[in-house]
């Protein structure tokens, strides 16, 4: 699946490529309600070409019309859109009736910004998230090594910098087809997650009927093994068949997946945690990395409530967010 973020980097490099030069422009922080998170981006060029997106697009409009007129040339600068009484936005009021603030990065097509946005690209194709930091003074960028998991946009004002996450896009493993995560395909689509479905059964294979997802006919343990995941993915198994949930959750374990799952009642999870010791000679800290029972205890009864709490919990983990902050 090809995300927002890969299509922006993609036609940025195309543009620097030509000789043109760009302005590479983040949402850093949003207040009240906002049609894009912090992290979403846009890419343009002086004529107001553009792709990505910065909110429902009055924000848009009015940012391409100062582009043109020349506002953005001196060097890196925040706007901020929605604060009637601020320096940088009074024009625009947001009808969602909320604020966001701007990064915006002219680049001249350059070696050394062809091969930062080449470090970009590589790294929303790969398997290995970064953190990519913007002294907000002097406008020089560089990457250090992260771990995927937080909010998209940290900002650290004392030291007058950025640092935004990127990495590859979000994926879903389903290991193994039931009413749950056909309803778990739905959200997670709906969510900006690349799914893949797996199961050896033809006939649950026929009953599944989600758009869009990737559909593998092999045990989910060995997909898994075949390297499906990296540090962006998430692993749920939902069948209540122990000989598809269990090998999937030995596999999982060791991988760089940032959620691992299974469905069942408290007793079931017990029983399956022994099983897992036992006979799959998972160690407790491999043990700890499994989610059982999944999902956040919302009182679910039907498969999509179950689903809606798994997808929950798999977004709180994403976010670098505990239960006990919710």
């Amino acid at each position: 699946m090809r995300h927002l973020d890969l299509q922006v980097v993609d036609q940025a490099l195309a543009w620097l490529r030509e000789g043109r030069r760009i302005w590479l422009c983040t949402v850093l922080a949003t207040f009240g309600s906002s049609p894009r998170e912090p992290g979403s981006l846009l890419v343009a060029r002086s004529d107001g070409r553009h792709v990505g997106s910065l909110s429902g697009g009055c924000v848009e409009e009015d940012f391409l019309a100062r582009l043109r007129d020349g506002e953005f040339d001196a060097g890196l600068q925040t706007l901020r859109y929605g604060d009637p009484e601020g320096p940088g936005g009074p024009r625009i009021r947001l009808p969602c009736g909320g604020m966001l603030d701007v990064l915006i990065e002219p680049l001249a097509p350059d070696a050394a910004t062809l091969t930062h946005l080449e470090v970009i690209q590589a790294t929303l194709l790969g398997q290995r998230p970064l953190m990519r930091r913007v002294d907000l003074a002097s406008g020089r960028v560089h990457f250090v090594e992260d771990d995927g998991l937080g909010p998209r946009v940290v900002q650290d004002r004392g030291a007058g910098r950025v640092s935004l996450r990127i990495g590859p896009a979000a994926r879903l493993i389903l290991a193994g087809l039931s009413p749950v995560a056909d309803a778990c395909a739905e959200f997670a689509r709906t969510l900006g997650f690349e799914v893949i479905a797996c199961d050896p059964r033809e006939e649950a294979r026929a009953e599944f009927r989600v758009e869009g997802v990737e559909v593998q006919s092999v045990l989910p343990s060995l997909f898994i093994a075949s390297g499906a995941c990296h540090a962006a993915t998430a692993v749920v198994a939902l069948t209540h068949d122990p000989r598809i949930d269990d090998l999937a959750m030995i596999e999982a374990v060791r991988t760089p997946a940032f959620y691992i799952g299974v469905m069942g009642s408290q007793r079931t999870s017990a029983a399956r945690a022994e099983r897992l010791r036992r006979s799959g000679g998972l160690s407790e800290e491999e043990m700890a990395r499994i989610h059982m029972p999944i999902g956040l205890a919302l009182g679910s009864k039907t498969p999509a409530e179950i689903a809606l709490a798994v997808m929950a919990d798999i977004v709180r983990v994403q976010r670098g967010r505990s239960r006990e902050s919710l």
